[in-house]
């Protein structure tokens, strides 16, 4: 595989999780640091890349869920990734092309991409929000100039609140989040566990740790469950992704990989 030129801003001495996981996905945004961790931790449980896709399946239905059955028009996806196929905007917009979509992440190469490949119906809008999760207000102010939050909004967090190892920061950034939104607002979320395979998830989180990106910590999905709490949450509440509405899922074995969605009552 011929290396890219690397965006201004991307360091590439340091592996980091949105190349790595545009790697597992099978993409080419990514770099030999960002490949060489990703097959250290597939040597170590070939199932990640499972996980991976199964993961990106369970945004696209529960975006399409939002959209299609609960009327949700807005949205804002915090820890966007690298685009790929089935982006937020477009399962959305297919649904209801006057839907708007915030984009969040803090990776210079999704930044880059974002402005090339986030495109929008004419009806509806995209934006990008280059900011950090553990500024909540940044999100939110930014998030104004497209979002308007005095109708329902869905934050979709998928597997970015594992990158936050204090439990009460995490469940505070949460609320911060939904104190903005306006009730009949949906939340929805799922992080990782070692609730399948225990010792080798918990082997490759040490890993992880140890080769320069942000911490990592896996919960369980009653912590995970946590995040909802003073939510309506949906049915069947939080699940193995595999098994959230899984009517259009080729593979329901469980992952280990937790969620679920909940709305503001």
């Amino acid at each position: 595989m011929s290396e890219q030129k690397p965006a201004p801003g991307v360091d590439t001495a340091v592996s980091h999780v949105a190349r790595i996981w545009n790697y597992w996905l099978g993409g080419k945004d990514n770099y030999r640091v960002d490949r060489e961790v990703g097959d250290q931790i597939l040597g170590m449980l070939p199932d990640v890349a499972r996980l991976a896709r199964a993961s990106r399946l369970f945004l696209n239905r529960v975006v399409w869920y939002l959209t299609a059955e609960a009327g949700v028009r807005q949205f804002i996806d915090i820890g966007t990734g690298l685009p790929t196929v089935d982006n937020t905007h477009e399962v959305a917009q297919r649904a209801a092309p006057e839907s708007r979509v915030v984009y969040v992440d803090n990776d210079p190469l999704v930044l880059e991409h974002a402005r090339a490949l986030l495109t929008s119906t004419p009806e509806g809008r995209t934006a990008y929000t280059h900011a950090d999760l553990r500024e909540p207000e940044t999100i939110l102010e930014a998030a104004a100039e497209t979002i308007d939050f005095g109708e329902p909004v869905a934050f979709t967090l998928m597997g970015v609140l594992e990158f936050i190892p204090d439990d009460e920061r995490a469940y505070g950034i949460v609320r911060t989040l939904l104190d903005a939104a306006t009730s009949g607002s949906y939340f929805a979320m799922y992080d990782g566990t070692n609730v399948i395979h225990r010792e080798a998830s918990d082997r490759i989180v040490e890993v992880w740790n140890a080769s320069g990106n942000t911490e990592l910590v896996l919960r369980t999905p009653e912590q995970i469950a946590r995040f909802f709490d003073g939510l309506d949450m949906l049915e069947p509440g939080v699940v193995p992704v595999t098994h959230w509405r899984p009517d259009t899922v080729p593979d329901q074995e469980p992952v280990d990989a937790y969620g679920g969605v909940g709305r503001k009552p």
